[in-house]
């Protein structure tokens, strides 16, 4: 094959020249056009820039989203995510590359603010953000509650209204925050923390009126749902109308499905509480109208009963008892000697004269013995049993009120047999019986000091 002659004055180009004419062509010609292809080989880099390559089943081109534009997109791209990108196609002159530098990412099919959602909320999910066991409950009398939201609203309003009607006394304060647009979410996470900083408040209230899901979006922030997670104060998430459901609504402790509602939810009705109380104190009233009165008859029952009202009659019946005690062993004495004495006369009758005459020393000697053994027996048991019933006298006697009065105290009775337990009970000048341990005295009150330290002083003359 023969080589072509050589021109002398043919153009040749240098690599640089080629490659900066095929790059204007190229970015002249593909300038500003929506590519649609699948995500692979994606690669974050520590700039922020994000390379990846887009791909279908034939061919494949090469994409860069740089960090200023990652940072406007919603939703975290990913190998295999079907997408359409919208930019313009570049040349990498250092190494002869093009690839499409993307100024907006979408995902194909499910818009990128849901995906976005979805993808937060599957990472907060498998964070233990949406778990019940760490939701606590709001306290039941809240004295001071901070409410996050627009100052400009209708939230603040409906919420404010709801709570003067339901309970005037509860103290708010208002954080205003923008509740929408890209400063909305750092605005609210520090209304969060600082909120929690201050301390003091029972309740935080994030609050906004309805709207699309771009206007919600600051309450879908990873840091808004971050933030209220660390709350240490329960935090109620009341955004939009019933139908729309935010990230918050997830992470907070409680729900609710407008401003109103969480006004509802976290205040109680003054009267309804009210009522409540009132029939708390009627049941408390009854309870003790009806234990004093049990106690009343408990003591009337044992102040009626013989060990107080003759504490000397239980003694009284073991001296008798006594008494007949020693008078029955005295008996029984008395026969087991008669029975001795006529055994041994009917032995004496028995034994013909010369052998009586021979054992008589004998049977006079055992008659002394068995004499002053049954006397050593009877004298034994007769002392036992004083023992036994002076021990059980002892005891008593210890029982017996009689005791406690010999120990120095006294017993104050009404005329009407009342006994006086409060100083109410008495008044100047009346008549009261002081029981005493060996009698009693009637007196009159001249002094009565009164529970709060005043002190009452008649002229009544002594009783005696």
């Amino acid at each position: 094959m023969a080589l072509p002659a050589l021109d002398p004055g043919r153009r040749v180009f240098t690599v640089s020249e080629l490659t900066l004419a095929v790059k204007g062509e190229i970015e002249t010609g593909f300038a500003g056009l929506w590519v649609e292809g699948e995500v692979s080989n994606l690669r974050v880099h520590a700039s922020g820039h994000v390379y990846f390559t887009l791909k279908d089943e034939t061919a494949q081109l090469r994409a860069v989203l740089f960090r200023s534009r990652a940072r406007r997109v919603r939703f975290e791209p990913a190998d295999g995510l079907h997408v359409l990108a919208f930019g313009s196609l570049e040349v990498y002159a250092a190494r002869g590359e093009y690839q499409l530098v993307c100024e907006i990412l979408e995902p194909k099919g499910l818009g990128a603010l849901q995906l976005a959602l979805e993808q937060l909320k599957a990472r907060l999910a498998a964070d233990g953000l949406f778990d019940p066991a760490r939701k606590r409950a709001l306290p039941p009398f809240p004295r001071r509650i901070g409410l996050v939201t627009s100052p400009s609203g209708a939230a603040v309003r409906d919420f404010l209204r709801v709570v003067t009607r339901r309970f005037a006394g509860v103290h708010v304060t208002i954080y205003p925050v923008r509740v929408q647009g890209e400063t909305a979410a750092p605005e609210i996470v520090q209304a969060l923390r600082e909120l929690n900083r201050l301390g003091g408040f029972d309740v935080l209230v994030l609050a906004r009126g309805g709207g699309s899901l771009e206007d919600l979006w600051a309450f879908n922030e990873e840091a808004v749902a971050r933030a209220i997670a660390s709350s240490k104060i329960p935090v109620i998430s009341a955004v939009g109308h019933e139908t729309d459901v935010t990230v918050a609504d997830f992470v907070a402790d409680l729900r609710a499905p407008t401003p109103s509602a969480a006004a509802e939810l976290v205040v109680r009705e003054k009267a309804q509480l009210v009522v409540h109380l009132q029939g708390l104190a009627d049941r408390l009233d009854r309870a003790s109208r009806l234990g004093v009165r049990r106690l009343r008859e408990r003591l009337e029952d044992l102040g009626r009963r013989p060990v107080l009202t003759e504490p000397a009659r239980p003694l009284r019946d073991w001296a008798r008892r006594l008494d007949d005690l020693g008078t029955r062993l005295e008996r029984a004495m008395r026969r087991r000697h008669a029975e001795a004495w006529r055994r041994v006369d009917q032995a004496g009758r028995a034994l013909r004269p010369e052998r009586l005459r021979a054992g008589l020393g004998h049977q006079a000697r055992l008659l002394a013995q068995l004499r002053s053994r049954l006397e050593q027996v009877a004298r034994g048991e007769l002392t036992r049993r004083r023992h036994a019933v002076e021990a059980l006298a002892g005891r008593l006697d210890s029982l017996s009120p009689l005791a406690c009065l010999a120990r120095g105290y006294s017993i104050c009775v009404l005329p009407s047999g009342e006994v006086v337990t409060r100083v109410g009970q008495v008044r100047i000048g009346g008549a009261v019986r002081v029981r005493l341990a060996d009698g009693s005295l009637g007196c009159r009150v001249e002094v009565v000091d009164a529970p709060n330290g005043t002190r009452a002083v008649g002229d009544a003359g002594r009783g005696a």
